[in-house]
């Protein structure tokens, strides 16, 4: 008989049950909107996982679900991973907000955090990455490369996350070539890569020569590279696909939150936050630059990065105009948190409109 057996006799006996599943480890569920090798969002959030199931060892057992759309499906996974004894669920797209509450109010005793989302429960926190400052820094870069004046930006769905981004992206790069224009199109999709292409086509025949996304497939860092122009990896590094092309990438690293977050239910600290991190903590990562990228640029876009690191350059501080010439936010002042958050509007230069 090993000692595991005598202990778990002992603790039948005794009713000290809790005292041997404080041995077991902490299942750790994931829930996936895309494929883990989507090449952007998806797989950055699995890279994110498997860091903190390295650093934590054999303390947590995690598991995923990949390719969850956003609808009744969503609820069913989201409960199933609960019923199965994940302790902490993490919910990873926009709409698995509401079924991530709903599985919540019949599982009271068990911790979830929803990405990007912004409802919250006892039980439920969110969590987001400040990702509109690489999308700035993105434009920065943008403005300085482009020969055309003309930009192009292949939107997923037309939610506020996305529609900051296309903003940011266009104030960064108005903030260094005031003749910028961003041509959007919209694939309603996060994960499509023919429609990505199709998209990053169009704009590339309408003139647009530098091209940023707000979708998870590398498919528009390929067209670039096919077609001899420029464009950015985003959520994650895609410059295998396009080395030509790629300028850069805004990159997301989620390993140290879901390290730091798994570790407070494991020591019984977690409660539910809003948690929104960017540059500074770490989450959103430029990487580096492409080598063809000039010297004087590079310094520039150097320093924009510390700036936004060090809280002196604030995307989204004002004059910011709207597309009717309209002033939204005052010189000198940041948008409010609420307003940047439930962004509906294109800045002045985007052309086209949000669908509805």
């Amino acid at each position: 008989m090993n000692l595991k057996t005598i202990l778990l006799g002992c603790a039948l006996s005794t009713g000290l049950v809790s005292a041997v599943h404080a041995d077991e480890p902490l299942k750790v569920g994931f829930v996936y909107v895309g494929p883990v090798g989507d090449g952007g969002w998806t797989y950055a959030h699995d890279q994110g996982r498997l860091a903190m199931q390295k650093e934590l060892g054999d303390k947590v057992k995690s598991t995923f679900v990949e390719n969850v759309p956003e609808s009744s499906d969503a609820e069913r996974v989201i409960r199933q991973l609960a019923a199965d004894g994940n302790k902490l669920i993490f919910t990873t797209s926009f709409g698995f907000m509401n079924p991530t509450l709903k599985v919540a109010k019949a599982f009271p005793n068990t911790y979830f955090e929803h990405a990007t989302g912004y409802k919250m429960a006892k039980n439920v926190g969110i969590y987001q990455a400040r990702s509109w400052e690489g999308a700035y820094m993105l434009g920065v870069l943008a403005g300085k490369m482009t020969k055309s004046n003309i930009l192009g930006f292949v939107g997923s769905y037309p939610v506020p996350e996305v529609v900051r981004n296309i903003n940011a992206y266009t104030l960064g790069a108005q903030s260094v070539n005031p003749k910028i224009k961003t041509k959007v199109i919209w694939v309603s999709s996060w994960y499509d890569p023919a429609r990505e292409r199709q998209a990053a086509e169009t704009m590339i025949a309408q003139g647009a020569d530098v091209l940023a996304q707000n979708t998870d497939s590398p498919a528009v860092v390929q067209t670039a590279e096919e077609k001899g122009v420029y464009a950015f990896g985003w959520d994650s590094d895609m410059a295998k696909y396009g080395p030509k092309a790629e300028l850069t990438a805004s990159t997301l690293d989620w390993s140290k939150y879901y390290t730091m977050e798994v570790k407070k239910v494991l020591d019984g600290t977690w409660k539910p936050e809003n948690t929104l991190w960017g540059i500074k903590e770490g989450l959103v990562v430029l990487k580096p630059l492409n080598p063809i990228v000039p010297a004087d640029v590079a310094e520039l876009f150097k320093e924009k990065e510390k700036e936004i690191s060090e809280g002196k350059l604030v995307p989204f501080t004002g004059p910011v105009v709207n597309q009717a010439g309209k002033i939204v936010v005052p010189a000198g002042k940041p948008m409010p948190m609420d307003e940047l958050m439930s962004m509906n509007f294109y800045v002045k230069g985007v052309e086209g409109s949000i669908p509805k």
